[in-house]
């Protein structure tokens, strides 16, 4: 998942370089919708081993 999030960063910073504001904000977004999914799942994850010791 972290793949994901460095793939879309590094296509809105590549767009946003050559001035396409659409496609780095999209990107931008989606990279960030998928961040949070992913510190969520953190969070899940750290609780529940914290709760099966």
């Amino acid at each position: 998942m972290i793949r994901w999030i460095i793939i879309f960063l590094v296509i809105a910073i590549i767009a946003a370089i050559f001035g396409f504001g659409g496609i780095a904000e999209g990107a931008t977004d989606i990279a960030q919708i998928i961040f949070y999914i992913f510190l969520v799942l953190l969070v899940l994850g750290l609780l529940s081993r914290l709760f099966r010791r």
